[in-house]
């Protein structure tokens, strides 16, 4: 049986020049997604409602494969992944978060429940306790389908009566917050702010900085937020360092996290910004036909040749930003593992 993917000398030398020093030798990985092929059937992109490029990276990504890709990209590092399933809309729930809760009956690694808004409270609490989850996972995918993907609220796929049941068992949910506006859109800010006052002991997790993957799509978004207390910040996904130094201002680095969302930052590539768009520069061929994908771009030659791995360009663009706001060798031990370690910690420990 072949590698699980190549890792070149560009890979190493990337990884020994610029992240092996900076990392702490143990890491929490906030924000993963194993599943396997089979659970999930075929996706029509004209029916997701997300962009579908993360499709090319892997068709499936067992436990096993995780921690070999831990074991290849982040050598010398002991990794403790959070896991939750995929969350295609064609995803078979009650076998990917049956493979998952597998995980956390042996004993292995902490995990959330991939839930769906129209389960009821009793029946997504009585879920969450069946499968030893620390809460759940949501996605705008579960909203129900005859609204527009343009005004998708949080609400509609992570509603009132599942967070008065995360609030009073004091659990957590991971946020993939909808519309084209992103961390900016006041609609989304509104909702953030109303769930942060009114269910204070809910763990809520921004992912992906509320993907703001580009400048543009801050306006002043961490401004506002900024007044907060309680969410937190994962920056799975992301590789765009002023962003995170503005987060890092905004918040300070005890509540930010540290995720991956693997599989797809197994990815060749790197990220670039164009007029408030991100787009992903990958070696010509390896992805397949993405000339209909807006946010991909092929690269020839010495170009691609260069191209390392997604995970490195996230957490070199974010070791750019620690540096540049000071962070202490503490604080970077905080994000990557006691922020996550601590809210773990206060979850099971609620549960006993």
């Amino acid at each position: 049986m072949g590698a699980l993917f190549e890792v070149k000398e560009v890979d190493r030398l990337f990884y020994e020049q610029k992240l092996q020093r900076f990392l702490p030798e143990r890491i929490i990985d906030i924000h993963t997604h194993v599943w396997l092929e089979h659970f999930v059937a075929p996706v029509d992109p004209s029916l997701v409602r997300a962009v579908t490029w993360p499709w090319r990276v892997a068709s499936s990504n067992s436990i096993e494969d995780l921690l070999e890709t831990y074991r290849l990209m982040l050598p010398g590092k002991q990794v403790t992944p959070l896991l939750f399933s995929q969350v295609s809309s064609t995803t078979d729930l009650e076998l990917g978060n049956g493979y998952v809760s597998e995980q956390v009956a042996a004993g292995q690694y902490p995990a959330l429940l991939v839930a769906k808004p129209e389960q009821s409270a009793s029946d997504f609490e009585a879920a969450i306790e069946r499968g030893g989850f620390l809460g759940c996972k949501v996605y705008l995918n579960y909203a129900a389908s005859y609204i527009p993907e343009k005004e998708i609220r949080i609400y509609d796929f992570l509603p009132p009566h599942q967070l008065e049941v995360l609030n009073r068992r004091g659990w957590m949910a991971m946020l993939h917050i909808p519309r084209d506006g992103r961390l900016k859109d006041p609609v989304n800010l509104a909702q953030m702010l109303e769930i942060e006052r009114m269910y204070p002991q809910l763990k809520l997790i921004i992912a992906h900085v509320g993907r703001a993957y580009c400048e543009e799509d801050l306006g002043d978004a961490l401004d506002i937020l900024a007044e907060t207390r309680n969410m937190v910040f994962d920056f799975s996904a992301n590789t765009n360092a002023y962003v995170f130094q503005q987060l890092i201002k905004a918040v300070g680095p005890q509540r930010i996290l540290f995720g991956s969302d693997l599989p797809i930052v197994r990815m060749r590539m790197k990220r670039i910004y164009e007029q408030g768009r991100y787009i992903n520069a990958v070696p010509r061929g390896l992805y397949g036909d993405v000339s209909g994908d807006r946010n991909m771009r092929e690269v020839d030659g010495a170009e691609a040749e260069e191209l390392s791995f997604f995970l490195y360009e996230q957490l070199d663009a974010f070791r750019v930003a620690a540096e540049a706001e000071g962070l202490t060798r503490r604080d970077i031990e905080d994000v990557f593992y006691n922020n996550s370690a601590a809210i773990i910690d206060q979850i099971r420990e609620g549960g006993r």
